[in-house]
């Protein structure tokens, strides 16, 4: 089995989450493979503007979840381990790279969010996110 360590974003504008559907109609969240010693955060914001365009900052770690799969091409099941950060955007512009395969793009409210996304764990991760998320915001607030 390969063994990969990734790193995504749970990218917030507003009550909003960003999404996208990948070339197998997956919804699914930004995310990459951590290569060449790069640090997971710096990872996470890479792919976040390679995959979506938007400029995103993080607030904090999230977590972490992984998943199994085979590998079509690689002919072998391969494991994802993916280090999460809840990342917020100054606006919800966002710009779609076929190149890498995405159909769609899009800062999605969270309810409609959670119905789209394919898997259970980054449901879980997007609900977890956002009221961590909502918890931040509402702090800022307090004097």
């Amino acid at each position: 089995m390969l063994f990969r360590n990734c790193a995504g974003g749970v990218v917030f504008f507003e009550d909003k989450v960003l999404l996208l559907k990948n070339e197998k109609d997956e919804w699914v969240l930004p995310k990459g493979v951590i290569r060449n010693g790069n640090l997971s955060r710096d990872v996470a914001l890479s792919r976040v503007k390679e995959e979506t365009g938007v400029n995103a900052e993080i607030v904090s770690p999230i977590g972490e979840t992984c998943y199994e799969f085979y590998s079509i091409t690689r002919q072998r099941p391969v494991c994802n381990e993916i280090i999460w950060y809840l990342m917020t955007a100054s606006n919800d512009q966002c710009v779609l790279n076929e190149e890498l395969g995405f159909k769609e793009v899009g800062f999605y409210p969270i309810d409609e969010a959670i119905e789209k996304i394919t898997y259970s764990q980054d449901k879980s991760l997007v609900s977890l996110s956002y009221r961590k998320y909502k918890d931040l915001i509402n702090s800022e607030f307090v004097v």
